[in-house]
């Protein structure tokens, strides 16, 4: 939104009564953009088969696009769905369209439970992708969408633990990465076999390093940490954008377990 200069700014001399007249306070035509509608991705499954994904209008939170990072750990978790996913319970954060949990219900979790903000509009579009899923229909995972704020403690649909956690295009929110590794400490059961996947792409070459501290600081936390992907789609996400093309086009992937 651009500054505007507050119109209830006046001098002294200026006379009260002009402060009568509400048309003062009234923003001029368009200065509001109105709310866009719902939009429309596909994600086209190794199968061949698509899903479907509605996104919500622009928003804040980022939730209107159907993020690389999510795509591409879609595919990774079709191809190792043996051991990561089939009868496992899923946690998606920042789940924005809900692309990985879905899959993940898809391939036969047990059970599978996707979060993102608290914000309404975005837990409806969750609900509502999951509900209209038509792979879903004939899936045996129970599978659900809700709200969660990362670094709370853990609601009632959380505290058993999950064997697999969703984190897809999260970390160029750097100063939410202690709230994400606490999530993970919270929520991840101390098993060998449970694991966070971390996706990501450096929207922000500039920014890479910020990025990547995350790992240092999940090491910290007790984790062993792996690098398992290394992809380079064919466009950039947004044209727009400055800094290396390469990095801006590659998604990375790590594999976080606990140091048992």
């Amino acid at each position: 939104m651009e500054h505007r200069s507050d119109p209830t700014a006046s001098s002294d001399s200026e006379d009260s009564e002009d402060f009568a007249d509400t048309a003062l306070f009234q923003e001029p035509d368009g200065y509001f953009r109105p709310k866009e509608p719902p939009s429309f991705a596909e994600h086209t499954l190794l199968s061949g088969e698509k899903l479907r994904m509605r996104l919500v209008g622009q928003n804040p939170l980022w939730g209107h696009l159907l993020w690389n990072g999510g795509q591409v750990m879609s595919e990774y978790l079709q191809q190792h769905a043996k051991d990561l996913v089939v009868n496992k319970d899923v946690l998606e954060l920042g789940a924005g369209a809900g692309l990985p949990g879905i899959v993940c219900g898809i391939l036969g979790a047990r059970k599978v439970l996707i979060t993102d903000y608290p914000d309404e509009e975005l837990v409806e579009n969750l609900k509502f992708n999951v509900d209209n899923c038509e792979y879903l229909k004939t899936s045996r995972s129970e599978i659900d969408a809700e709200g969660y704020l990362w670094g709370a403690a853990s609601s009632a649909s959380m505290s058993s633990g999950f064997d697999l956690l969703i984190l897809a295009d999260l970390l160029f929110n750097h100063s939410e990465h202690a709230k994400l590794l606490s999530t993970i400490c919270l929520t991840l059961k101390r098993i060998p076999a449970a694991c966070a996947l971390v996706f990501f792409t450096p929207y922000r070459p500039w920014l890479f390093d910020k990025d990547m501290a995350f790992f240092d600081l999940a090491r910290q936390g007790g984790f062993v940490v792996e690098k398992v992907l290394e992809k380079v789609m064919e466009n950039v996400m947004f044209t727009e954008d400055r800094g290396d093309e390469l990095l801006r086009k590659t998604v990375y992937g790590f594999l976080l377990r606990w140091s048992l």
